[in-house]
């Protein structure tokens, strides 16, 4: 006979469940794919709007993150204050950590994106779960074969792809390294964003962790002498259209549908980025990249799908971990 506290627990779900007991994802419905395809959209504007607009990297990095800290401040401060208050020292250090590895992020990711290609760029940045894995494995997680697979196909790419750009110069080979630290950075972002999405909500995490970025980003471009105003309409129309699409519309949507569609699903439709951003520079700014870089890309691509796959398998297989924001 069960007991009171039983009987008083609701059943979970059957199958496969998203990060912070969503639902499964066969209970996903047709307008979380519609919103998933609009945040992909999103972030896929986030590289060729960034390397159209006339304003210094440092700069877009900072006014990306400060408008979205201004955007979400009447939501943290009216809904979320009481939340925000009883964050623990804990929570609070671990979302200021994950917004100083943001900062990284930005920091690298969007000089790269003047040195190199948008599609090198991007690709390169997009080998987070690659370094997520890694960072797992030196906490003792044991990645299986499928993801060091992926990791090893990936890397393949990524040799072919920064042989491409070396031919072209040495300035193309530092956008390169400085997009895959950027990739480093964000996969700590991740982990340290996972830790803190158990016992906090997304607007709370997100309005600390940018917060931090923000200040980090704007004593950054003082110390670094990056003009953060005197830009023409046509850059702030563009700074606006950034922090709306990549970082409130895309994020937003993609940590709104995870729940639906389960981690798995989404992390590898985000994948789609590079190809969605490659083609966005193509058509909008007419960055054609050499033949030799279609392969690449297609390569880095498969070895993150199998990461991602792999990841997918074995938290079916076993305890879940939290989930973490983008």
């Amino acid at each position: 006979m069960p007991t009171a506290r039983a009987a008083r627990t609701p059943a979970r779900p059957a199958g496969p469940t998203a990060p912070g007991g969503g639902h499964p994802v066969r209970g996903a419905v047709p307008v979380d794919i519609a919103l998933l395809a609009v945040a992909i959209a999103g972030v896929s504007l986030s590289a060729p709007l960034a390397a159209a607009t006339a304003a210094p990297a440092l700069a877009i990095a900072f006014w990306r993150n400060a408008m979205a800290v201004g955007a979400l401040t009447p939501f943290a401060l009216w809904r979320h204050r009481g939340e925000l208050r009883g964050m623990g020292r804990r929570a609070v250090l671990l979302s200021a950590a994950a917004g100083t590895l943001l900062a990284l992020h930005f920091g690298a990711w969007l000089p790269s994106l003047h040195m190199t290609s948008v599609a090198s760029s991007t690709a390169l940045v997009t080998t987070t779960p690659i370094w997520t894995a890694l960072l797992l494995r030196l906490r003792g997680h044991r990645p299986p074969a499928l993801a060091w697979l992926g990791m090893g196909l990936a890397f393949l790419g990524v040799v072919i792809l920064t042989g491409v750009d070396l031919s072209a110069s040495p300035r193309a080979l530092m956008g390169d390294a400085l997009a895959l630290l950027g990739g480093m950075a964000a996969a700590g972002y991740v982990l340290l964003g996972a830790e803190v999405r158990r016992s906090v909500s997304t607007t709370a995490y997100a309005y600390v962790c940018y917060a931090t970025t923000s200040v980090l980003l704007l004593l950054t471009c003082l110390v670094a002498g990056a003009e953060l105003g005197g830009y023409s309409g046509t850059a702030w129309l563009q700074l606006a259209a950034l922090t709306v699409t990549a970082q409130l519309l895309g994020h937003t949507l993609i940590n709104r549908v995870v729940k639906g569609l389960g981690p798995s699903v989404t992390s590898t439709a985000i994948l789609l980025e590079t190809p969605g951003a490659a083609l966005i520079a193509a058509l909008w700014l007419g960055q054609m990249p050499p033949v030799a870089s279609y392969p690449a890309l297609a390569v880095i691509l498969g070895g993150l799908a199998l990461v991602i796959m792999a990841d997918g398998k074995s938290r079916s297989d076993g305890p879940r971990a939290g989930s973490a924001d983008a």
